[in-house]
Protein backbone atom coordinates (compact mmCIF):
# COMPACT_ATOMS: atom_id res chain seq x y z
CA UNK A 1 0.00 0.00 0.00
CA UNK A 2 2.54 2.32 -1.14
CA UNK A 3 1.63 5.96 -1.57
CA UNK A 4 4.69 7.78 -3.48
CA UNK A 5 6.37 10.39 -1.63
CA UNK A 6 6.39 12.46 -4.79
CA UNK A 7 3.59 13.99 -3.59
CA UNK A 8 5.49 15.93 -0.92
CA UNK A 9 6.61 19.41 -2.29
CA UNK A 10 2.97 19.96 -3.48
CA UNK A 11 1.41 18.88 -0.35
CA UNK A 12 3.65 21.09 1.60
CA UNK A 13 3.03 24.10 -0.37
CA UNK A 14 -0.87 23.77 -0.11
CA UNK A 15 -1.12 23.33 3.94
CA UNK A 16 1.29 26.44 3.58
CA UNK A 17 -0.88 28.57 1.86
CA UNK A 18 -3.35 27.12 3.86
CA UNK A 19 -1.77 28.28 6.91
CA UNK A 20 -0.93 31.84 5.87
CA UNK A 21 -4.84 32.34 5.05
CA UNK A 22 -5.75 31.14 8.43
CA UNK A 23 -3.06 33.49 9.97
CA UNK A 24 -4.39 36.51 7.86
CA UNK A 25 -8.11 35.80 8.69
CA UNK A 26 -8.13 35.00 12.45
CA UNK A 27 -4.46 36.10 13.53
CA UNK A 28 -5.81 39.47 15.21
CA UNK A 29 -8.77 40.66 17.52
CA UNK A 30 -12.15 42.54 16.07
CA UNK A 31 -11.62 46.12 17.84
CA UNK A 32 -15.22 48.10 17.56
CA UNK A 33 -14.72 52.42 17.37
CA UNK A 34 -16.71 53.43 20.75
CA UNK A 35 -16.33 56.95 20.38
CA UNK A 36 -17.07 59.45 23.06
CA UNK A 37 -20.59 60.08 21.49
CA UNK A 38 -21.47 56.14 22.18
CA UNK A 39 -20.30 56.08 25.49
CA UNK A 40 -22.63 58.87 26.18
CA UNK A 41 -26.56 58.87 25.58
CA UNK A 42 -29.32 60.60 26.72
CA UNK A 43 -31.49 57.51 26.86
CA UNK A 44 -33.82 59.28 23.80
CA UNK A 45 -31.15 59.85 20.86
CA UNK A 46 -28.91 57.34 19.37
CA UNK A 47 -24.98 58.58 20.22
CA UNK A 48 -24.16 60.15 17.50
CA UNK A 49 -26.97 59.93 15.16
CA UNK A 50 -26.30 56.06 15.09
CA UNK A 51 -29.37 53.79 14.88
CA UNK A 52 -29.30 51.78 17.88
CA UNK A 53 -31.21 48.98 15.60
CA UNK A 54 -28.25 49.46 12.80
CA UNK A 55 -25.84 48.74 15.60
CA UNK A 56 -27.14 45.76 16.91
CA UNK A 57 -27.65 44.29 13.56
CA UNK A 58 -24.20 45.26 12.91
CA UNK A 59 -22.69 43.70 15.54
CA UNK A 60 -25.07 40.74 14.66
CA UNK A 61 -23.09 39.75 11.48
CA UNK A 62 -19.68 40.30 13.31
CA UNK A 63 -20.40 37.73 15.90
CA UNK A 64 -20.93 35.42 13.33
CA UNK A 65 -17.11 35.77 12.36
CA UNK A 66 -15.37 37.14 15.47
CA UNK A 67 -15.30 37.11 19.08
CA UNK A 68 -17.48 39.25 21.51
CA UNK A 69 -14.85 42.24 22.26
CA UNK A 70 -14.75 40.86 25.96
CA UNK A 71 -13.79 37.36 24.49
CA UNK A 72 -10.44 36.90 23.73
CA UNK A 73 -8.72 33.69 22.47
CA UNK A 74 -5.22 31.89 23.59
CA UNK A 75 -3.29 31.85 20.69
CA UNK A 76 -1.04 28.79 20.33
CA UNK A 77 2.53 29.13 20.90
CA UNK A 78 1.96 33.21 20.93
CA UNK A 79 1.68 33.30 17.25
CA UNK A 80 -0.56 30.90 15.62
CA UNK A 81 -4.38 31.71 14.92
CA UNK A 82 -7.18 31.66 17.08
CA UNK A 83 -10.89 32.39 17.35
CA UNK A 84 -13.63 32.17 19.40
CA UNK A 85 -16.52 31.92 17.11
CA UNK A 86 -17.89 28.49 15.62
CA UNK A 87 -17.15 29.53 11.28
CA UNK A 88 -13.89 30.70 12.62
CA UNK A 89 -13.13 27.55 14.45
CA UNK A 90 -14.54 24.98 11.96
CA UNK A 91 -11.70 26.64 9.34
CA UNK A 92 -9.14 26.17 11.71
CA UNK A 93 -10.30 22.34 12.68
CA UNK A 94 -9.92 21.90 8.95
CA UNK A 95 -6.53 23.71 8.42
CA UNK A 96 -5.18 22.16 11.43
CA UNK A 97 -6.65 18.71 10.60
CA UNK A 98 -5.33 18.84 7.24
CA UNK A 99 -2.02 19.68 8.20
CA UNK A 100 -2.03 16.57 10.57
CA UNK A 101 -3.50 14.48 7.57
CA UNK A 102 -0.13 15.41 5.81
CA UNK A 103 2.15 14.48 9.08
CA UNK A 104 0.21 10.86 9.06
CA UNK A 105 0.74 10.56 5.08
CA UNK A 106 4.72 11.68 5.64
CA UNK A 107 5.28 9.17 8.01
CA UNK A 108 3.47 6.49 6.03
CA UNK A 109 5.14 6.91 3.17
CA UNK A 110 8.61 7.46 4.99
CA UNK A 111 8.34 3.96 6.91
CA UNK A 112 7.46 2.40 3.87
CA UNK A 113 10.41 3.51 2.17
CA UNK A 114 12.03 1.93 5.42
CA UNK A 115 10.52 -1.07 5.13
CA UNK A 116 11.57 -1.66 1.50
CA UNK A 117 15.07 -1.26 2.56
CA UNK A 118 15.41 -3.18 5.49
CA UNK A 119 12.40 -5.46 5.22
CA UNK A 120 9.97 -6.83 7.87
CA UNK A 121 10.50 -7.64 11.17
CA UNK A 122 11.85 -5.42 13.28
CA UNK A 123 10.64 -2.18 10.90
CA UNK A 124 7.46 -3.89 9.95
CA UNK A 125 6.57 -5.27 13.30
CA UNK A 126 8.12 -2.53 15.41
CA UNK A 127 8.31 0.94 14.17
CA UNK A 128 6.06 0.93 11.78
CA UNK A 129 2.58 0.21 13.97
CA UNK A 130 4.17 2.67 16.50
CA UNK A 131 4.77 5.62 13.37
CA UNK A 132 0.97 4.93 12.17
CA UNK A 133 -0.57 5.79 15.67
CA UNK A 134 1.81 8.29 16.17
CA UNK A 135 -0.38 11.73 14.91
CA UNK A 136 -3.78 10.25 17.36
CA UNK A 137 -1.01 9.90 20.41
CA UNK A 138 0.18 13.32 20.00
CA UNK A 139 -3.34 14.43 20.19
CA UNK A 140 -4.20 12.36 22.91
CA UNK A 141 -0.75 13.53 24.83
CA UNK A 142 -1.68 16.85 24.22
CA UNK A 143 -5.46 16.81 25.06
CA UNK A 144 -4.39 16.34 28.81
CA UNK A 145 -0.83 17.78 29.09
CA UNK A 146 -1.30 21.20 28.94
CA UNK A 147 -2.99 23.80 31.33
CA UNK A 148 -3.95 23.16 35.09
CA UNK A 149 -5.74 19.97 36.18
CA UNK A 150 -9.04 21.49 36.12
CA UNK A 151 -8.60 22.54 32.08
CA UNK A 152 -7.49 18.99 31.24
CA UNK A 153 -10.26 17.20 33.13
CA UNK A 154 -12.53 18.96 30.34
CA UNK A 155 -9.89 18.87 27.53
CA UNK A 156 -9.39 15.11 27.94
CA UNK A 157 -12.72 14.23 26.05
CA UNK A 158 -10.95 15.48 23.07
CA UNK A 159 -8.70 12.73 23.49
CA UNK A 160 -10.54 9.68 24.49
CA UNK A 161 -13.24 11.58 21.44
CA UNK A 162 -10.19 10.72 18.97
CA UNK A 163 -9.81 7.08 20.64
CA UNK A 164 -12.89 5.71 20.01
CA UNK A 165 -13.98 7.96 17.15
CA UNK A 166 -10.46 5.86 15.60
CA UNK A 167 -11.08 2.84 16.26
CA UNK A 168 -14.89 3.04 15.61
CA UNK A 169 -14.17 4.46 12.22
CA UNK A 170 -11.86 1.73 11.34
CA UNK A 171 -13.88 -0.70 12.62
CA UNK A 172 -17.24 0.06 10.79
CA UNK A 173 -17.01 2.88 7.65
CA UNK A 174 -13.71 0.96 6.29
CA UNK A 175 -14.09 -2.24 6.87
CA UNK A 176 -17.32 -2.39 5.34
CA UNK A 177 -16.12 -0.08 3.06
CA UNK A 178 -12.69 -2.39 1.51
CA UNK A 179 -15.45 -5.94 2.03
CA UNK A 180 -17.62 -4.43 -0.61
CA UNK A 181 -14.77 -2.89 -2.88
CA UNK A 182 -13.24 -6.15 -2.71
CA UNK A 183 -16.30 -8.34 -3.36
CA UNK A 184 -15.47 -11.32 -5.41
CA UNK A 185 -18.10 -14.48 -6.20
CA UNK A 186 -18.12 -16.84 -3.26
CA UNK A 187 -17.71 -20.39 -4.14
CA UNK A 188 -17.54 -23.49 -1.49
CA UNK A 189 -17.04 -20.80 0.74
CA UNK A 190 -14.02 -19.03 -0.55
CA UNK A 191 -13.56 -15.89 -2.76
CA UNK A 192 -12.52 -16.44 -5.86
CA UNK A 193 -9.59 -14.31 -6.85
CA UNK A 194 -10.67 -11.41 -9.47
CA UNK A 195 -14.12 -13.02 -10.54
CA UNK A 196 -16.76 -10.71 -9.67
CA UNK A 197 -20.10 -11.75 -11.53
CA UNK A 198 -22.62 -11.61 -8.69
CA UNK A 199 -23.20 -7.96 -7.87
CA UNK A 200 -24.25 -6.71 -4.68
CA UNK A 201 -25.61 -10.40 -3.68
CA UNK A 202 -25.49 -10.68 0.23
CA UNK A 203 -24.24 -14.11 0.34
CA UNK A 204 -23.05 -14.70 -2.82
CA UNK A 205 -20.13 -11.90 -2.82
CA UNK A 206 -17.69 -11.31 -0.24
CA UNK A 207 -14.39 -11.11 0.53
CA UNK A 208 -12.19 -14.09 1.86
CA UNK A 209 -8.34 -13.67 4.00
CA UNK A 210 -5.63 -15.98 5.24
CA UNK A 211 -5.68 -17.40 8.89
CA UNK A 212 -3.18 -14.12 9.72
CA UNK A 213 -5.41 -12.29 9.20
CA UNK A 214 -7.26 -14.02 12.00
CA UNK A 215 -4.56 -13.97 14.71
CA UNK A 216 -4.87 -10.30 13.96
CA UNK A 217 -8.15 -9.98 15.01
CA UNK A 218 -7.86 -12.49 17.93
CA UNK A 219 -5.06 -9.69 19.58
CA UNK A 220 -7.20 -7.50 18.40
CA UNK A 221 -9.96 -8.42 20.75
CA UNK A 222 -7.47 -9.12 23.33
CA UNK A 223 -6.74 -5.37 23.21
CA UNK A 224 -9.25 -4.15 24.72
CA UNK A 225 -8.09 -5.56 28.26
CA UNK A 226 -6.62 -2.72 29.60
CA UNK A 227 -10.75 -0.99 29.02
CA UNK A 228 -12.01 -3.91 31.16
CA UNK A 229 -9.57 -3.16 33.60
CA UNK A 230 -9.53 0.70 34.01
CA UNK A 231 -13.86 0.04 34.28
CA UNK A 232 -13.57 -2.43 37.09
CA UNK A 233 -14.30 0.51 39.67
CA UNK A 234 -16.81 2.04 37.77
CA UNK A 235 -18.80 -1.24 37.49
CA UNK A 236 -18.29 -2.29 41.22
CA UNK A 237 -19.35 1.23 41.96
CA UNK A 238 -15.88 1.72 43.84
CA UNK A 239 -14.57 5.36 44.33
CA UNK A 240 -11.75 4.15 46.19
CA UNK A 241 -9.70 1.98 44.23
CA UNK A 242 -10.18 4.49 40.56
CA UNK A 243 -6.69 5.61 40.74
CA UNK A 244 -4.95 2.18 41.19
CA UNK A 245 -7.01 0.66 38.34
CA UNK A 246 -5.25 2.97 36.20
CA UNK A 247 -1.75 2.32 37.15
CA UNK A 248 -2.68 -1.48 37.06
CA UNK A 249 -4.47 -0.74 33.21
CA UNK A 250 -1.48 0.90 32.53
CA UNK A 251 0.96 -2.07 33.13
CA UNK A 252 -1.25 -4.25 31.61
CA UNK A 253 -1.50 -2.20 28.25
CA UNK A 254 2.32 -1.15 28.28
CA UNK A 255 3.01 -4.93 28.97
CA UNK A 256 0.64 -5.56 26.16
CA UNK A 257 2.15 -3.25 23.76
CA UNK A 258 5.28 -5.14 24.56
CA UNK A 259 4.05 -8.30 23.55
CA UNK A 260 2.43 -7.30 20.76
CA UNK A 261 5.21 -5.81 19.02
CA UNK A 262 7.90 -8.64 19.53
CA UNK A 263 4.78 -10.98 18.12
CA UNK A 264 5.37 -8.54 15.03
CA UNK A 265 8.61 -8.29 14.90
CA UNK A 266 8.96 -12.66 14.79
CA UNK A 267 5.99 -13.01 12.74
CA UNK A 268 7.64 -13.10 9.51
CA UNK A 269 9.86 -16.10 10.96
CA UNK A 270 6.79 -17.74 12.82
CA UNK A 271 5.09 -17.45 8.79
CA UNK A 272 7.68 -19.11 7.65
CA UNK A 273 8.05 -22.18 9.84
CA UNK A 274 4.18 -22.59 9.69
CA UNK A 275 3.99 -22.17 5.84
CA UNK A 276 7.23 -25.38 5.37
CA UNK A 277 5.73 -27.66 7.72
CA UNK A 278 2.19 -27.12 5.95
CA UNK A 279 4.34 -27.55 2.26
CA UNK A 280 5.22 -30.81 3.94
CA UNK A 281 1.70 -32.35 4.82
CA UNK A 282 0.81 -31.26 1.30
CA UNK A 283 3.93 -32.95 -0.56
CA UNK A 284 3.00 -36.42 2.15
CA UNK A 285 -0.48 -35.84 0.97
CA UNK A 286 0.28 -35.38 -2.70
CA UNK A 287 2.53 -38.77 -2.45
CA UNK A 288 0.41 -40.72 -0.91
CA UNK A 289 -2.63 -39.76 -3.34
CA UNK A 290 -0.48 -40.61 -6.35
CA UNK A 291 0.43 -44.28 -4.51
CA UNK A 292 -3.17 -44.68 -3.83
CA UNK A 293 -4.10 -44.24 -7.55
CA UNK A 294 -1.42 -46.47 -9.39
CA UNK A 295 -1.58 -49.08 -6.71
CA UNK A 296 -3.09 -52.18 -7.42
CA UNK A 297 -5.03 -52.79 -4.10
CA UNK A 298 -5.18 -51.47 -1.43
CA UNK A 299 -2.54 -50.11 0.60
CA UNK A 300 -3.91 -51.62 4.19
CA UNK A 301 -5.44 -54.81 4.38
CA UNK A 302 -8.44 -55.92 6.30
CA UNK A 303 -6.77 -56.21 9.97
CA UNK A 304 -5.36 -52.60 9.44
CA UNK A 305 -1.80 -53.61 8.53
CA UNK A 306 0.13 -51.89 5.68
CA UNK A 307 -0.33 -54.26 2.36
CA UNK A 308 2.95 -55.53 1.90
CA UNK A 309 2.36 -56.76 -1.53
CA UNK A 310 1.14 -53.82 -2.44
CA UNK A 311 3.16 -51.16 -1.20
CA UNK A 312 6.56 -53.76 -2.25
CA UNK A 313 4.80 -53.61 -6.22
CA UNK A 314 5.06 -49.34 -5.44
CA UNK A 315 8.36 -49.56 -4.20
CA UNK A 316 9.39 -51.55 -7.10
CA UNK A 317 8.02 -48.79 -9.74
CA UNK A 318 9.65 -46.18 -8.37
CA UNK A 319 12.74 -47.75 -8.08
CA UNK A 320 14.36 -47.15 -11.72
CA UNK A 321 17.72 -48.73 -12.13
CA UNK A 322 16.34 -51.71 -9.59
CA UNK A 323 18.75 -51.70 -7.30
CA UNK A 324 16.34 -52.06 -4.13
CA UNK A 325 16.83 -48.07 -2.88
CA UNK A 326 15.29 -45.43 -3.67
CA UNK A 327 17.74 -42.35 -4.28
CA UNK A 328 17.86 -38.74 -4.44
CA UNK A 329 17.12 -38.79 -8.16
CA UNK A 330 14.40 -41.49 -7.20
CA UNK A 331 12.56 -39.71 -5.19
CA UNK A 332 12.52 -36.57 -7.45
CA UNK A 333 11.00 -38.36 -10.45
CA UNK A 334 8.38 -38.95 -7.67
CA UNK A 335 7.73 -35.70 -6.68
CA UNK A 336 7.67 -34.02 -9.52
CA UNK A 337 5.89 -36.60 -11.11
CA UNK A 338 2.72 -35.59 -8.84
CA UNK A 339 2.72 -32.14 -9.62
CA UNK A 340 1.90 -29.71 -6.77
CA UNK A 341 2.50 -25.94 -8.88
CA UNK A 342 -0.49 -24.74 -6.80
CA UNK A 343 1.94 -24.53 -3.86
CA UNK A 344 4.90 -23.28 -5.53
CA UNK A 345 7.04 -26.00 -4.39
CA UNK A 346 10.80 -25.71 -3.57
CA UNK A 347 11.61 -29.66 -5.34
CA UNK A 348 14.76 -29.55 -3.51
CA UNK A 349 13.53 -29.16 -0.10
CA UNK A 350 10.85 -31.61 -0.96
CA UNK A 351 12.91 -34.35 -1.64
CA UNK A 352 15.02 -33.69 1.41
CA UNK A 353 11.75 -34.13 3.81
CA UNK A 354 11.10 -36.70 2.25
CA UNK A 355 14.06 -38.39 2.15
CA UNK A 356 14.77 -37.28 5.93
CA UNK A 357 11.16 -39.16 7.13
CA UNK A 358 12.27 -42.62 5.18
CA UNK A 359 15.90 -42.52 6.02
CA UNK A 360 16.44 -44.02 9.25
CA UNK A 361 19.35 -45.51 8.87
CA UNK A 362 20.73 -42.10 7.43
CA UNK A 363 22.85 -43.64 4.62
CA UNK A 364 21.09 -41.20 1.60
CA UNK A 365 19.01 -43.87 0.48
CA UNK A 366 15.76 -45.63 1.18
CA UNK A 367 15.35 -48.94 1.09
CA UNK A 368 11.82 -51.70 1.30
CA UNK A 369 11.51 -51.72 4.96
CA UNK A 370 11.99 -48.07 4.85
CA UNK A 371 9.73 -47.18 2.38
CA UNK A 372 6.95 -49.53 4.17
CA UNK A 373 7.36 -47.91 7.70
CA UNK A 374 7.52 -44.45 6.61
CA UNK A 375 4.30 -45.35 4.48
CA UNK A 376 2.77 -46.41 7.06
CA UNK A 377 3.64 -43.31 9.48
CA UNK A 378 1.90 -41.53 6.62
CA UNK A 379 -0.73 -43.04 6.62
CA UNK A 380 -1.50 -43.13 10.42
CA UNK A 381 -1.14 -39.31 10.35
CA UNK A 382 -3.40 -38.97 7.36
CA UNK A 383 -6.17 -40.92 9.26
CA UNK A 384 -5.58 -38.71 12.38
CA UNK A 385 -6.09 -35.46 10.34
CA UNK A 386 -9.46 -36.59 9.55
CA UNK A 387 -10.31 -38.24 12.66
CA UNK A 388 -10.68 -42.12 10.73
CA UNK A 389 -10.42 -45.28 12.11
CA UNK A 390 -7.32 -46.53 12.14
CA UNK A 391 -9.00 -50.06 11.23
CA UNK A 392 -9.34 -50.88 7.06
CA UNK A 393 -12.96 -50.08 5.95
CA UNK A 394 -14.81 -48.75 3.09
CA UNK A 395 -13.55 -45.17 4.09
CA UNK A 396 -9.78 -46.31 3.25
CA UNK A 397 -9.23 -44.97 0.39
CA UNK A 398 -11.55 -41.62 0.44
CA UNK A 399 -9.44 -40.40 3.35
CA UNK A 400 -6.39 -40.11 1.63
CA UNK A 401 -8.22 -37.95 -1.03
CA UNK A 402 -9.63 -36.06 2.49
CA UNK A 403 -6.29 -35.50 3.57
CA UNK A 404 -5.14 -33.87 0.36
CA UNK A 405 -7.87 -31.77 0.34
CA UNK A 406 -7.19 -30.55 3.92
CA UNK A 407 -3.80 -29.73 3.26
CA UNK A 408 -4.34 -27.90 0.16
CA UNK A 409 -7.14 -25.90 2.23
CA UNK A 410 -4.48 -25.40 5.08
CA UNK A 411 -1.51 -24.26 2.79
CA UNK A 412 -4.39 -21.57 0.92
CA UNK A 413 -5.47 -20.07 4.39
CA UNK A 414 -1.95 -19.46 5.24
CA UNK A 415 -1.96 -16.91 2.15
CA UNK A 416 1.40 -18.08 0.47
CA UNK A 417 0.59 -16.61 -2.70
CA UNK A 418 2.33 -13.55 -3.69
CA UNK A 419 2.53 -13.31 -7.21
CA UNK A 420 0.67 -10.13 -6.59
CA UNK A 421 3.42 -8.40 -5.67
CA UNK A 422 6.18 -7.42 -7.70
CA UNK A 423 9.30 -7.83 -5.56
CA UNK A 424 11.98 -4.98 -7.07
CA UNK A 425 15.33 -4.60 -5.53
CA UNK A 426 16.41 -1.01 -4.20
CA UNK A 427 18.97 0.32 -6.78
CA UNK A 428 20.16 3.38 -4.42
CA UNK A 429 19.42 2.09 -0.65
CA UNK A 430 21.31 5.77 0.84
CA UNK A 431 19.01 8.52 -1.35
CA UNK A 432 16.04 6.19 -0.02
CA UNK A 433 17.21 5.79 3.30
CA UNK A 434 17.84 9.75 3.61
CA UNK A 435 14.44 10.25 1.73
CA UNK A 436 12.89 8.03 4.16
CA UNK A 437 14.39 10.09 7.11
CA UNK A 438 13.53 13.47 6.20
CA UNK A 439 9.69 12.32 5.82
CA UNK A 440 8.96 10.63 8.47
CA UNK A 441 11.08 13.70 10.08
CA UNK A 442 8.83 15.83 9.02
CA UNK A 443 5.82 14.07 9.90
CA UNK A 444 6.79 13.98 13.18
CA UNK A 445 7.66 17.80 13.26
CA UNK A 446 3.75 18.57 11.61
CA UNK A 447 2.57 16.42 14.16
CA UNK A 448 3.96 17.34 17.13
CA UNK A 449 3.50 20.77 16.71
CA UNK A 450 -0.31 21.62 15.07
CA UNK A 451 -1.63 18.63 17.67
CA UNK A 452 -1.96 21.69 20.59
CA UNK A 453 -4.29 24.12 18.28
CA UNK A 454 -6.20 21.42 16.91
CA UNK A 455 -7.52 20.13 20.44
CA UNK A 456 -8.01 24.18 21.25
CA UNK A 457 -9.85 24.59 18.09
CA UNK A 458 -12.02 21.19 18.91
CA UNK A 459 -12.51 22.85 21.99
CA UNK A 460 -13.17 26.21 21.04
CA UNK A 461 -15.99 24.75 18.61
CA UNK A 462 -17.49 23.08 21.28
CA UNK A 463 -18.03 26.63 23.46
CA UNK A 464 -18.96 28.29 20.80
CA UNK A 465 -21.81 25.96 19.77
CA UNK A 466 -22.50 24.17 22.72
CA UNK A 467 -21.83 20.80 21.39
CA UNK A 468 -19.59 18.75 23.38
CA UNK A 469 -16.14 17.70 22.06
CA UNK A 470 -16.18 14.27 22.55
CA UNK A 471 -19.01 14.24 19.10
CA UNK A 472 -16.44 16.56 17.59
CA UNK A 473 -13.35 14.61 17.86
CA UNK A 474 -15.41 11.30 17.39
CA UNK A 475 -15.94 12.51 14.02
CA UNK A 476 -13.96 14.71 12.93
CA UNK A 477 -10.13 14.09 14.03
CA UNK A 478 -10.55 10.49 12.81
CA UNK A 479 -11.01 12.06 9.51
CA UNK A 480 -7.58 14.22 9.77
CA UNK A 481 -5.35 11.37 11.26
CA UNK A 482 -6.93 7.98 9.75
CA UNK A 483 -7.69 9.10 6.38
CA UNK A 484 -4.65 8.69 4.47
CA UNK A 485 -4.24 5.06 5.88
CA UNK A 486 -8.14 4.22 5.55
CA UNK A 487 -7.77 5.80 1.67
CA UNK A 488 -5.22 3.35 1.60
CA UNK A 489 -6.60 0.75 2.79
CA UNK A 490 -9.55 0.88 0.46
CA UNK A 491 -7.83 1.21 -2.48
CA UNK A 492 -5.61 -2.20 -2.13
CA UNK A 493 -8.87 -3.69 -1.39
CA UNK A 494 -9.83 -3.35 -4.88
CA UNK A 495 -7.56 -6.04 -6.57
CA UNK A 496 -9.87 -8.37 -5.26
CA UNK A 497 -7.60 -10.72 -4.55
CA UNK A 498 -7.30 -12.84 -1.11
CA UNK A 499 -3.83 -11.88 -0.73
CA UNK A 500 -4.80 -8.30 -0.76
CA UNK A 501 -8.19 -8.70 1.43
CA UNK A 502 -5.71 -10.07 3.68
CA UNK A 503 -3.14 -7.19 4.36
CA UNK A 504 -6.14 -4.56 3.89
CA UNK A 505 -8.08 -6.07 6.94
CA UNK A 506 -4.84 -7.11 8.91
CA UNK A 507 -3.87 -3.64 8.28
CA UNK A 508 -7.12 -2.56 9.95
CA UNK A 509 -6.89 -4.90 12.93
CA UNK A 510 -3.18 -3.73 13.63
CA UNK A 511 -3.95 0.19 13.39
CA UNK A 512 -6.98 -0.75 16.22
CA UNK A 513 -5.08 -3.06 18.40
CA UNK A 514 -2.33 0.47 18.01
CA UNK A 515 -5.12 2.51 19.63
CA UNK A 516 -6.01 0.14 22.26
CA UNK A 517 -2.35 0.09 23.65
CA UNK A 518 0.01 2.78 22.46
CA UNK A 519 -2.69 5.46 22.63
CA UNK A 520 -4.65 3.96 25.28
CA UNK A 521 -1.22 3.91 27.44
CA UNK A 522 -0.14 7.47 26.78
CA UNK A 523 -4.19 8.45 27.66
CA UNK A 524 -4.01 6.63 30.64
CA UNK A 525 -0.59 8.14 31.86
CA UNK A 526 -1.76 11.32 31.71
CA UNK A 527 -4.62 10.38 34.09
CA UNK A 528 -2.79 8.75 36.55
CA UNK A 529 0.06 11.26 36.04
CA UNK A 530 -2.06 14.70 36.57
CA UNK A 531 -4.91 12.81 39.10
CA UNK A 532 -7.65 12.96 37.05
CA UNK A 533 -10.50 11.61 37.24
CA UNK A 534 -11.36 8.67 34.96
CA UNK A 535 -15.43 8.99 34.14
CA UNK A 536 -15.22 7.16 30.41
CA UNK A 537 -17.97 4.56 30.73
CA UNK A 538 -20.28 5.12 28.17
CA UNK A 539 -16.98 5.83 25.64
CA UNK A 540 -15.43 2.58 26.67
CA UNK A 541 -18.74 0.38 26.45
CA UNK A 542 -18.47 1.32 22.63
CA UNK A 543 -15.11 0.28 22.29
CA UNK A 544 -15.51 -2.70 23.60
CA UNK A 545 -18.84 -3.51 21.76
CA UNK A 546 -17.40 -2.82 18.55
CA UNK A 547 -13.75 -4.17 19.20
CA UNK A 548 -15.32 -6.99 20.49
CA UNK A 549 -18.04 -7.90 17.85
CA UNK A 550 -15.68 -7.19 14.76
CA UNK A 551 -12.71 -9.10 16.79
CA UNK A 552 -14.90 -12.56 17.17
CA UNK A 553 -16.27 -12.32 14.07
CA UNK A 554 -13.16 -11.98 12.02
CA UNK A 555 -11.62 -14.28 14.45
CA UNK A 556 -13.68 -17.06 13.77
CA UNK A 557 -14.29 -16.58 10.02
CA UNK A 558 -12.09 -16.17 6.84
CA UNK A 559 -14.29 -15.14 4.59
CA UNK A 560 -16.91 -12.43 5.08
CA UNK A 561 -20.03 -12.45 2.82
CA UNK A 562 -21.57 -8.86 1.86
CA UNK A 563 -24.06 -9.33 4.69
CA UNK A 564 -21.33 -8.49 7.01
CA UNK A 565 -20.83 -5.26 5.94
CA UNK A 566 -23.96 -4.27 7.36
CA UNK A 567 -23.24 -5.12 10.29
CA UNK A 568 -20.04 -2.98 10.43
CA UNK A 569 -21.66 -0.08 9.02
CA UNK A 570 -24.75 -0.10 11.41
CA UNK A 571 -22.16 0.07 14.68
CA UNK A 572 -21.18 3.72 13.32
CA UNK A 573 -24.56 5.29 14.19
CA UNK A 574 -24.78 3.10 16.77
CA UNK A 575 -21.88 3.97 18.91
CA UNK A 576 -22.95 7.86 18.27
CA UNK A 577 -26.47 7.55 19.58
CA UNK A 578 -25.71 4.62 22.36
CA UNK A 579 -22.87 7.55 23.86
CA UNK A 580 -25.02 10.36 23.72
CA UNK A 581 -28.16 8.13 25.61
CA UNK A 582 -25.83 6.42 28.09
CA UNK A 583 -24.10 10.49 28.89
CA UNK A 584 -27.48 12.78 28.40
CA UNK A 585 -30.28 10.64 29.06
CA UNK A 586 -28.55 7.71 32.11
CA UNK A 587 -26.56 10.62 32.92
CA UNK A 588 -23.48 8.30 33.19
CA UNK A 589 -21.23 11.15 32.33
Amino acid sequence: MRRSPNMVPKSFFTLLILFILSTAVYGGRVIVDQSSSDLVSDGVHGGGGRNSTSIGRERGIISLFAAPVEEACEQSYGFLPCTKTALGNVFLIVVYGYLMFTAATYLSSGSELLLEILGPGLIGGLFLPILGALPDAMLILVSGITGSAAEAQSQVSVGIGLLAGSTVMLLTAIWGTCCIVGKCDIVNSIAVDLKDTKGLSFTGSGVSTDIWTSYAAMIMAVSVLPFIVVQLPQIFHSNSGRHLSVLIALIISLSLLLSYCLYQVFQPWIQTRRLAYVKHKHVISGILKHLKKHALGRLFTDHGTPNIEVLEKLFNAIDENGDKHLSHSELRALVVGIRLEEINLDENDAIAKVMKDFDTSLDEQVDLHEFITGVEKWLYEAKSTNGSSAQAGPNTINYIDDFHEETRREHSLLGEDQSDEIVEGVENPQKIAIKAALLLLLGTIIAAVFADPLVDAVNNFSSATSIPSFFISFIALPLATNSSEAVSAIIFATRKKQRSASLTFSELYGAVTMNNLLCLSVFLAIVYARGLTWNFSSEVLVILIVCIVIGVLGSIRTTFPLWTSLIAFAFYPFSLVLVYVLDYVFGWS
